[in-house]
């Protein structure tokens, strides 16, 4: 049966073309325009002799050329892989390379990166009418006439490639498909409530699961609007609150914490009625003194992985939530917690076990990675890896993570990416990287490395080393010599004693 996502931008288009889908740089981009310039990049890729199935990656900030690509990408058929603007070129060279894109389209500033990328995709610039060589103007993937054409894809077939870390290996990509989104966006916004008269702050990076699915599908889908804001700062995010009355605001809690220490008097913030929280857990302190600052406005967290197309459990309402826990499972989806040997324990803070979820929500799988896909679906159940319990009411709590996932400032961070780095510098014998608590950001990543005999070496050079191979959220703040790392018997850091 054919079945495409982009669907839901046809369907809003048609019930109301004037209206805004979003406000970008100052200016209003209505559905009408978003669906004609998204179906003549759909024919501008396909005029390239691209064909269903094939992958184009989009390294983009959250501007209106982002839903001009997704939109149109969907439309020809092809997988969307997007891709963080942070990312450094070895980080492009693998994901690009790995998901066997034919076509890059980046950013003006960007650009640099994608071509020390050395990448054979075609690379398309936005924001730069004479890009350097070697590149092509965005401009000429929108030669094209709209046909108005939406390739039938099946339901089961991929619609976004999605990269994200394991704490074993390089980062994966995960298949998140078009039933997959249409589903959480379809019930997501259900559980926000969200209108067509909403105005939702998009300042979530729309390459994350939670600002692709949980903001901008749900927008579409419900036919609403978006003030697109391309990075987080206090300033600019009140400015748009404040200028489009924007109504539903979705952050991780580091951008909450930041948003009450802005200066607010006198900025009418009244539209806003509901926060989203996700990414890692707020503080119950928080959630309160942002109701009081914003007194029409109600804070829900939900939880949910980039392997489950975003929200996998979410607290409904002001009267139904439990401050400090993640929610219940959203409709159709179903959550357990399970021991070692995956049988399921009964309620209660003493029997804490992994979270395991099955349902709508699920990835297809890794790409080309069946062993790693094997490994997550056990049983029937995608394995979080997260540690966690239930109440007897049903509600979620999550403990700590089974990996060593740093979570910074919303942005997840893998240790194990970053030793790599580390264990190239050729005065490092041996490394390892944990996290440590941070007031502003929840967690700050800490390296600690031991040298080789008769090697010197500084922080600061440790740290120039990583800048210059990882994006500016991952490299290590802090970097702590020592004689030797502490081992367990079978010769692995112990992790558990370098926290300590």
């Amino acid at each position: 049966m054919g079945f495409n996502l982009a669907t839901i931008l046809r369907e809003s288009r048609l019930a109301e073309p004037a209206k805004p889908l979003c406000h970008s740089g100052g200016t209003a981009f209505s559905y009408q325009q978003v669906d004609e310039v998204s179906g003549r990049v759909a024919a501008g890729l396909r005029g390239l002799g691209l064909v269903p199935g094939d992958r184009v990656a989009v390294q983009l900030p959250n501007v209106e050329q982002f839903l001009f690509c997704y939109f149109g990408i969907l439309k020809a058929g092809l997988v969307m892989v997007p891709l963080n603007p942070l990312l450094k070129a070895p980080e492009i060279a693998y994901q690009v390379e790995d998901a066997g894109a034919g076509v890059l389209v980046t950013f003006g500033p960007l650009t640099a990166e994608a071509l020390r990328a050395g990448t054979k995709a075609a690379v398309y610039v936005v924001g730069d009418p004479e890009p350097p060589e070697g590149t092509l103007p965005f401009e000429d993937l929108l030669a094209a006439e709209d046909t108005g054409e939406i390739e039938p894809t099946r339901a089961e077939d991929t619609a976004v490639l999605l990269y994200t870390s394991g704490t074993t290996g390089s980062p994966k990509g995960a298949e998140l498909t078009h039933h997959q989104l249409y589903m959480n966006c379809t019930v997501a916004g259900e559980l926000f409530g969200f209108r067509s008269d909403d105005v939702g702050l998009a300042v979530l990076p729309l390459f994350h699961v939670f600002g692709l699915s949980s903001v901008l599908n749900v927008a579409v889908r419900y036919g609403g609007t978006l003030a697109l804001v391309p990075r987080f700062e206090p300033g600019p995010v009140v400015d748009a609150m404040e200028a489009h009355r924007c109504t539903v605001f979705s952050g991780v809690p580091t951008m909450y914490v930041a948003l009450l220490q802005e200066d607010l008097a006198g900025r009418d913030l009244s539209a806003l009625r509901v926060g989203v929280s996700g990414g890692s857990a707020i503080p119950g302190e928080v959630i309160r003194a942002f109701e009081e600052t914003f007194p029409g406005a109600v804070v829900l967290e939900g939880y949910g992985l980039s392997e489950t197309a975003s929200t996998t459990t979410f607290n409904i309402s002001a009267e139904e939530r439990k401050v400090g826990s993640i929610g219940k499972p959203i409709r159709g989806v179903e959550t357990r917690i399970v021991d070692e040997d995956d049988r399921p324990l009964p309620p209660g803070p003493d029997h804490v076990g992994e979270i395991v979820i099955r349902g709508h929500n699920l990835m297809k799988g890794y790409w080309n990675r069946p062993e790693a896909t094997a490994e997550v679906f056990r049983n029937g159940w995608f394995h979080t890896g997260d540690l966690g319990y239930a109440d007897e009411d049903g509600y979620l709590f999550i403990v700590d993570r089974k990996k060593d996932l740093i979570i910074r400032g919303g942005y997840n961070v893998y240790p194990r990416e970053i030793e790599e780095v580390l264990y190239a510098h050729p005065a490092i014998a041996a490394a390892a990287v944990v996290g440590r608590p941070d007031a502003r950001l929840g967690e700050e990543v800490v390296a600690h490395v031991a040298l080789e005999p008769g090697s010197t070496a500084t922080a600061d050079e440790v740290t120039a080393f990583c800048r210059e191979r990882l994006a500016a959220y991952k490299y290590p703040r802090e970097v702590r010599f020592l004689d030797a790392l502490p081992v367990g018997p079978t010769g692995k850091i112990l992790k558990k004693e370098l926290r300590a």
